[in-house]
């Protein structure tokens, strides 16, 4: 069969603009990525963390090619609670944060047509090079080949989390999110909200719990639902789609029989994921806790 595009409309995104002279400086002091490196039609994915170092929110921002202006890509439910988390921290600094309307489509396989990526800003995943590209503010008109549904299925094969899905505001650290993993975290940048924490657990602590992707020959049940190794819980499962989904596990535990609803969960770390599982214990004395 000939190579195909996959192209999908993700109804569940939002894009803010966020614009103004300290644009860059005003967001490079509050999430994990750094936003001076990026130039204009790249992306990083990023997130904001509470002091303590826990995900409130995660997103990907692009530094828009034709406007001066960066556009930060996040999931729809958190978008106002985003915007208003982040004008707080305004005081005097000339910016604005408003959302655009614009559609997000994400892309996968081969490589789209030429006039699909030039009627849209178009970036590609900054995650991992499998996961294809986001499409923000392509014409009405764009052709559809797949659904919601088989992007979700087609970036829980890759291991690759979607925050409002997998992760808990206020508890989930960066590093069980694997943000620390595909690029989600600067640890050249400086300082920003949640930092410290972030470093120690990166420099200093064997993490304990990673998201992982799994696999079942039954579909998966709900979010949340237990996940028990020879009768003790050993983790959750988050987000799914038909067989396959993303579980938060220790990482002690990899090597068990996993049970979820009575029936057998199988492992499927990634490449970029399993020399992080095999890492040798840390030698801190006092590890941050997960």
């Amino acid at each position: 069969m000939p190579p195909i595009t996959h192209v999908a409309l993700l109804e569940n995104r939002t894009v803010l603009k966020l614009s103004g002279a300290d644009r860059v400086k005003f967001l490079q002091g509050l999430v994990t990525a750094d936003i001076a490196a990026l130039t204009p039609g790249t992306a990083a994915w990023s997130a904001c963390l509470t002091p303590q170092g826990r995900w409130q929110a995660d997103f990907f921002i692009v530094a828009d090619p034709d406007d001066t202006c960066l556009l930060l890509d996040c999931a729809t439910e958190q978008a106002e609670a985003l915007r208003k988390q982040l004008l707080r921290f305004r005081l005097r600094s000339d910016v604005q944060l408003e959302p655009t309307g614009m559609r997000v489509l994400a892309a996968w396989g081969e490589r789209p047509e030429a006039a699909l990526l030039e009627n849209a800003i178009t970036f590609a995943d900054p995650r991992v090079e499998a996961a294809g590209w986001r499409l923000l503010d392509a014409p009405p008109e764009t052709t559809l080949t797949a659904t919601e549904q088989d992007y979700n299925l087609h970036r829980l094969v890759l291991g690759l989390p979607d925050g409002v899905q997998d992760c808990e505001v206020g508890r989930t650290l960066v590093a069980e999110a694997n943000m620390d993993l595909l690029g989600g975290v600067s640890w050249t940048k400086g300082c920003y909200m949640g930092q410290e924490v972030t470093a120690r657990m990166h420099y200093r602590t064997l993490v304990k719990r990673r998201l992982v992707p799994v696999a079942s020959t039954a579909p998966l049940p709900a979010p949340g639902t237990p996940i028990l190794a020879d009768d003790v819980e050993v983790g959750t499962l988050r987000s799914s789609q038909d067989h396959v989904g993303l579980a938060l596990l220790k990482t002690a535990a990899l090597e068990k029989t996993l049970l979820c609803d009575g029936h057998k969960l199988v492992p499927r770390p990634p490449a970029w994921l399993t020399a992080a599982l095999d890492a040798p214990s840390s030698t801190s004395e006092n590890p941050e806790p997960s």
